[in-house]
């Protein structure tokens, strides 16, 4: 499997272009990245399966600080988010109609939860096909540990290679994830919603913590808790794995090859009509 990170793919596809706003010319481009990295992987990975981020999630549930800043650092940028994010999402809606790709979005979890657990359904039963994951979020390193797994990054242009996966998330987990507003686990849960410092880590703390976890105290193992719950990927709810898993089996898209063309008429993709070959 080729298993897409989508909103982020999708991004990274028209970041330069956002300030224009056109909703033809992001089609073409996330549809024509979406192309390359089936004919870049196909052969070695097999088909594409399309990965979206819901609109919840369950961490901010358990952690409502994640992300927080998100929404605050994009109304600084002079881009209107809300239409991008419709386009992103109404091509993801075009690709599951007319395209003989899955598509799996779940309401209440990110691309991180679908991925990770379709890649642990291929643990089970002795299956261990080949996966390929499309993203350049570090947080899919930690997946590596199982053998059939690689990762491309389409920011570096590269795979990403990590060749101790455990001890890189364990690591992630005692750092936290400022980016997701996730502190480390010196740091209370507030502090970057009070804009406080964190307590610096050094990498002698870090080397210290790895040795033996529980003898950090109380409060540090509290945290510790906390970030292994929002960073380690098989922490995703039972119920939220199920979604994913019924969402992924019951959908043949086989017949979909035919509706790729009539769509790319409808939509006027002339350039893309030159490749169909590509998508089906």
């Amino acid at each position: 499997m080729i298993l897409i990170d989508y909103n982020a793919v999708a991004i990274g596809s028209i970041i330069q272009q956002k300030d224009e706003m056109n909703e033809d010319l992001f089609r073409h481009l996330i549809l024509n990245n979406i192309r390359m990295y089936r004919n870049k992987f196909k052969e070695n990975y097999g088909e594409i399966v399309v990965c979206g981020d819901g609109r919840k999630n369950w961490r901010k549930d358990f952690f409502p600080n994640y992300k927080f800043k998100r929404g605050s650092n994009r109304k600084k940028d002079n881009v209107d988010w809300n239409e991008l994010f419709r386009i992103i999402y109404q091509v993801y809606e075009e690709i599951g109609e007319h395209f003989p790709y899955k598509t799996v979005l779940v309401e209440e979890c990110e691309a991180d939860d679908v991925i990770a657990t379709l890649v642990e359904e291929t643990q089970e039963f002795g299956k261990n096909e080949p996966i390929m994951i499309v993203s350049s979020d570090k947080d899919f390193a930690q997946l590596q540990k199982h053998p059939n797994v690689q990762q491309y990054s389409p920011l570096k242009k590269s795979f990403v290679v990590e060749r101790n996966p455990r001890k890189q998330l364990l690591e992630l987990i005692l750092k936290g994830d400022q980016s997701d507003g996730v502190p480390n686990v010196l740091s209370n849960d507030d502090c970057f919603v009070e804009g406080i410092r964190q307590t610096p880590m050094r990498q002698t703390s870090i080397d210290k913590l790895t040795e033996d976890i529980k003898a950090m105290g109380d409060e540090v193992y509290r945290n510790y808790c906390r970030n292994k719950k929002l960073i380690d990927l098989e922490e995703t709810p039972s119920s939220v794995k199920s979604k994913i898993l019924n969402s992924f089996e019951e959908q043949d898209k086989w017949n979909n090859r035919g509706k790729v063309f009539p769509y790319f008429v409808e939509k006027r993709c002339r350039m893309l009509l030159e490749d169909i070959e590509d998508f089906i």
